[in-house]
């Protein structure tokens, strides 16, 4: 076809780069926004040139019309499709941190009671938010495994783009693999911080149920590695240092990505991070699973939150290989070693990034800005290495992984506990099938009293075992959660070392025993069944009191029992009759006229009596309280006041005077030892070896007792108050011996006087 040549069309415009010129048609001077609203035509004789320009949908980028360039975060924040919500993200309450939430109710109580009634409650506001702030950190200083992976995918956890936007001065995103698709999963963008350029990319979880199915809940296609790939090549073409975000249970694993094939993007993102000659710092910022993780996590630096996790199968998944229940993942989480502080002992990651009291998501500027201290940090230390150094410090990291040497035989106990088979789970009772037991034993003793003691006694003892082995299996179970396991059979070992023979305990391990208990008591709240352990231990005290009623009662009964025998004895009633005719025949009204022979005679019938009594508790195996009941009465009958308040005053400066040196170092370590010796003898059948110990112990404690109490002025003033008793004591024609004083005798060491 010929060409149409038609004069030029002028047309009048103010705005030269508004005109559209074409030397095809020698059209020129015509306004683009003419040609975008109306279509125009020539005609030459039976020809039609008809041109049409399509609309298209405008939009912002790369520039907004309106954009101010005083924004913040700086114009390239428009390129972004992340916008800060519209709404808040609603409060969300972990399963560990109820506790917490009714401190909170309180406090938010208060301060709407001050609100309304004008009074001034800021002193109980500030007393309970202290509390909070007590609480909170104990918990959080002392989380589990699994505690930790939940904190790692809390819904509210600030994303890799809320850390960019923060600890950047300019960033700017970059799209597609140029492949043909956008994985929204992986972002990747330019940036700088204090003036120097980085290239960033991470993970991209939502924020929201809406966000998340647009991200697909952070797990990234072929597409997004591969995008990510491409900005490597660019960055390090450019040399920009890489700063990689880690926030993902894994890459997809649907079969669409398997056949644009996933493996072989993830392989080909690790052999080139090798390679890159720049350097490299990944962030673990929430969880990091698998392959989808180490995609992007091939770093010269590994740095990981406080609350991150970094592991090759969930918790759940190993505990569903392994255990065959998901239900075991708090078990699984403590074994794979997942946490922050476990990986850096394993020398997996390079730090540890802190995060404020109650998680990342409790104040999200300020753990981006000690991510964006750390990299800094990091990089200034990388960017002093050269080429070759970088590529070596990289390799050398992952190769030291798992390192072993050849060559050396495994140690035969080593070998043993390899092959050791777990025990079996052993299957316990419920809480609530126990308190039903529990109830039901209670009443069948109510209903036994009197009749059939022994039967309630045997079914007592029966649940009383029950419980004291779930108990057992409860702090065992708790011990596990707060990770002490390793601890406490570290120490039975130790412990059965230090008594296979005669020698005394270290005092050094009763210290690292003491701190075990004291760390597992503070520790106790936050284990995971704490509920159940402290019901079953109620429960466990609640059956120790009823059978402790049930001894008292059964022991009331037989006293009683022999003393109405004692009494019932036909000698002892001729003379209690003949001492009541007496006394009614001697005229008197009251104790103090009755004649001094009458007087000596009820003492003698008193004595009598008190013999007769003991007698019959010595043989109920109560014999030690009768005579302290006898020296009691005694001691009634000696009028003595100020000897008696003298006794108290030794008394208390003698007690005062044990308990200092019993609070001693020394003896203290010796009492201590002594408890182990004795539960130690009373848990073997072999305890002669043990017993000899016990002995030596026990006169080593009272040889520093007798020490302390001798070398004092007590033993004079004892002496001294002796000697006035017995005075007293011969002039009132009794016998001077002492030994039934036991205000003076149980005070003083059996070598003091």
């Amino acid at each position: 076809m010929s060409s149409i040549i038609q004069p030029p069309i002028k047309f009048t415009s103010t705005a030269v780069s508004d005109l559209l010129q074409s030397s095809n048609n020698h059209v020129c001077g015509i306004p683009l926004k003419t040609l975008g609203r109306a279509r125009f035509s020539t005609r030459r004789r039976d020809l039609i040139v008809t041109a049409k320009l399509r609309k298209v949908k405008k939009h912002e980028y790369p520039w907004p019309d309106d954009a101010d360039p005083n924004v913040e975060g700086g114009i390239l924040s428009h390129l972004s499709s992340f916008k800060p919500l519209k709404e808040k993200p609603k409060p969300v309450t972990l399963d560990f941190e109820k506790p917490l939430v009714g401190l909170e109710k309180k406090i938010i109580d208060v301060r709407k009671m001050a609100d309304e009634t004008g009074l001034d409650f800021t002193d109980q506001i500030a007393s309970l938010e202290h509390k909070y702030q007590q609480a909170l950190k104990d918990l959080y200083t002392h989380l589990t495994p699994i505690q930790r992976v939940n904190i790692a995918r809390h819904p509210n956890r600030p994303t890799f783009l809320d850390h960019v936007f923060s600890i950047t001065d300019k960033f700017v995103e970059l799209h597609g693999d140029r492949a043909g698709y956008d994985d929204p999963a992986i972002v990747t963008g330019i940036g700088t911080i204090d003036g120097e350029r980085y290239m960033f990319m991470g993970h991209q979880k939502g924020r929201n149920t809406k966000e998340n199915i647009q991200r697909n809940f952070g797990m990234p296609t072929p597409h997004g590695y591969r995008k990510a790939l491409r900005m490597m090549y660019y960055a390090d073409h450019h040399g920009f240092p890489i700063v990689t975000f880690i926030d993902t249970p894994g890459a997809y694993a649907d079969l669409k990505s398997e056949e644009l094939g996933q493996g072989e993007a993830i392989a080909h993102n690790l052999r080139t991070m090798f390679g890159l000659k720049v350097p490299i710092v990944s962030i673990v910022i929430g969880e990091g699973g698998s392959g989808g993780a180490l995609a992007i996590g091939c770093a010269n630096k590994l740095l990981m939150l406080e609350n991150a996790v970094f592991y090759v199968a969930s918790p759940e998944a190993c505990a569903a290989i392994l255990w065959k229940s998901a239900k075991a993942s708090p078990k699984a989480a403590e074994k794979l070693r997942i946490t922050a502080g476990e990986l850096c002992k394993l020398q997996i990651a390079d730090g540890i990034i802190p995060e404020p009291l109650g998680g990342a998501h409790a104040d999200p500027l300020w753990t981006s800005q000690q991510i964006k201290a750390a990299i800094v940090e990091s990089m200034s230390d990388l960017k002093k290495m050269d080429t070759k150094k970088l590529l070596e410090h990289r390799m050398l990291k992952f190769r030291k992984i798992g390192g072993f040497q050849e060559g050396i035989a495994i140690d035969p106990e080593r070998k043993v506990n390899m092959k050791k088979k777990e025990e079996p789970i052993v299957t316990q009772m419920s809480v609530e099938r126990l308190e039903s037991e529990v109830n039901k034993l209670k009443e069948q003793v109510l209903k036994a009293k009197g009749s059939s003691t022994e039967l309630s006694e045997s079914g007592l003892n029966e649940m009383i075992g029950i419980l004291e082995r779930e108990v057992e299996h409860e702090f065992l179970e708790a011990v596990k959660a707060m990770g002490l396991n390793d601890r406490l059979e570290m120490l039975r070992k130790e412990f059965s070392k230090a008594n296979a023979g005669d020698q005394i305990m270290h005092p050094g391990l009763l210290d690292k025993i003491d701190k075990l208990r004291d760390e597992f008591f503070k520790s106790l709240l936050e284990a995971p069944n704490y509920a159940s352990l402290k019901k079953k231990l109620e429960m466990l005290e609640d059956l120790y009191r009823t059978k402790n009623e049930e001894k008292t009662t059964s022991l009331k009964l037989e006293i009683n029992k022999k003393f109405n025998e004692v009494l019932d004895r036909p000698e002892i009633k001729q003379k209690m009759e003949s001492l009541k005719a007496e006394f009614n025949s001697s005229g008197a009204t009251s104790a103090e006229d009755i004649d001094e022979e009458l007087k000596n005679k009820i003492l003698q019938t008193k004595k009598e009596i008190e013999v007769e009594l003991a007698h019959a508790l010595d043989s109920m195996g109560l014999g030690v309280e009768a005579v302290k009941s006898v020296v009691g009465d005694l001691n009634q009958q000696i009028s003595l006041p100020d000897v008696k308040v003298r006794i108290k005053n030794l008394n208390e400066e003698v007690n005062k005077k044990i308990e200092e040196t019993m609070g001693s170092p020394d003896v203290r370590n010796l009492v201590e030892t002594l408890k182990l010796e004795v539960a130690k003898a009373g848990n073997t059948s072999e305890s002669a070896a043990s017993k000899s110990r016990i002995k030596a112990i026990e006169q080593q404690i009272r040889k520093k007792v007798s020490e302390a109490i001798n070398s004092s002025e007590l033993k004079e003033e004892y002496e001294q108050l002796r000697a006035e008793i017995l005075e007293v004591r011969e002039s009132s024609g009794q016998n001077g011996s002492l030994k039934g004083d036991s205000s003076i005798e149980a005070s003083m060491p059996a070598n003091s006087g």
